[in-house]
């Protein structure tokens, strides 16, 4: 199943970085939240990614281009003076098929999905945004998406609020304090979608926002299901959102990091 990832916006909430690279390519732990995003993924056995390019796509396009090579253990011997050897001992490279896709500068979010299309062979796909972590099941997901029979499935989330919450008696004495509760009951789309691609129907072009009229037309028509994920979500909107996911990396509580827990 193929695994498409939208990875061409502009990022301007977290213009302190995007402005030299995609948001996607802003790294937690020395490796871009892409690569992230594509582990969690693969974990579950999902290795066939379609990945939506804009801005500074080429960034994204050499990354992978080198990956092999970032990877391993190279040694260069450059003795012989007519050329140079190069020759890889060990690598970790990933069970991967990427294609990268130019979506366009200015395109949305659902003029994206639709121009890649053609990549899709009429198929069952999964869909997220490049710069959300979180520990779902996806498998259950896909199970959950197949069992209902609906044209898509969006996860819901319930994201951690910025602020403490009080409650107070009529006296003004605090009857509950709740330091960064979990949302205030409302659920929010976390991404990570199930999509089938008789959806794409409901795209106009390259000016529609997937999260407007393509979403509401399905949803008005009895065709969008929501899977409520309780366990972690947090997207990386600005720097404080890097910062929070940067310290849980390196103290080694990132709960989004699902797979082999002795491996980078």
């Amino acid at each position: 199943m193929k695994v498409v990832i939208l990875a061409g916006g502009l990022g301007t909430r977290i213009s302190e970085e995007s402005h030299l690279r995609p948001k996607p390519m802003i790294e937690i732990g020395g490796r871009p939240i892409l690569w992230h995003i594509m582990k969690i993924y693969a974990h579950h056995g999902f290795n066939d990614f379609i990945v939506c390019l804009g801005y500074k796509g080429y960034v994204v396009k050499e990354y992978f281009d080198h990956y092999l090579l970032h990877e391993s253990d190279v040694t260069y011997d450059f003795r012989n003076s007519e050329r140079s050897v190069k020759k890889i001992h060990r690598h970790q490279a990933e069970p991967w098929r990427v294609t990268l896709v130019d979506t366009g500068m200015d395109t949305m979010t659902g003029g994206r999905l639709k121009r890649i299309a053609p990549y899709l062979e009429d198929e069952t796909f999964m869909l997220t945004y490049g710069d959300g972590l979180t520990d779902l099941n996806l498998q259950q997901l896909l199970h959950y998406h197949r069992a209902h029979g609906k044209l898509a499935t969006v996860t819901a989330v319930q994201p951690v609020g910025r602020f403490g919450t009080l409650i107070m008696n009529e006296d003004q004495s605090v009857a509950t304090f709740a330091e960064k509760p979990r949302g205030d009951g409302h659920w929010v789309s976390g991404g990570f979608f199930v999509l089938e691609p008789d959806m794409l129907a409901h795209i106009d072009g390259d000016d529609t926002m997937l999260e407007r009229e393509p979403l509401e037309r399905l949803a008005d028509a009895g065709e969008l299901k929501a899977y409520r994920h309780t366990g972690f979500w947090q997207s990386m909107d600005t720097m404080r959102d890097k910062a929070l996911l940067e310290e849980r990396w390196r103290t080694g509580g990132a709960p989004w990091k699902i797979w082999n827990r002795d491996s980078i």
